[in-house]
């Protein structure tokens, strides 16, 4: 049974866009240690909905876990970890972070209650109600 996640990313560095294009990707640059334990419990077949930070601050699209976690040959540390994402569909409604936060039934979830924390796990119910809300299924 796939897990769920949604991962930040600053569109300006690395927009969903840029997944899209370029299909499959690895996805670093992760340094604070409760999103890396986040990333070390992805496994393939997990299901993400990438979202852009800074002035946007909205749910894009989804991607999709192809690999196990592994270090990142670029980070010298191996305690700091990546996993590779395959890109799927564009959203076809963005998920604003205000309407999230405006719905009692996200107010424990990580991207509201820990706005700095770049990987987050979404419960499956939860899940389900932001695929509604992005006009998916």
């Amino acid at each position: 049974m796939p897990q769920y996640w949604i991962l930040k990313t600053e569109p300006s560095e690395f927009a969903f866009g840029d997944l899209q294009r370029a299909g499959r990707t690895r996805w670093d640059g992760v340094t604070n240690a409760l999103a890396l334990k986040h990333l070390r419990s992805m496994r393939p077949g997990d299901r993400v909905l990438v979202y852009h930070t800074g002035d946007e601050k909205r749910l894009v699209g989804m991607a999709t876990v192809v690999g196990e976690p592994y270090p990142d040959p670029s980070a010298g540390d191996e305690r700091v970890v990546v996993v590779d994402l395959e890109a799927g569909d564009e959203l076809p409604e963005t998920v604003t972070l205000a309407a999230i936060k405006a719905d009692p039934a996200f107010k424990d979830l990580g991207l509201v209650r820990l706005s700095r924390l770049s990987v987050v796990p979404v419960p499956g119910a939860e899940w389900k109600l932001l695929l509604r809300m992005a006009g998916v299924g």
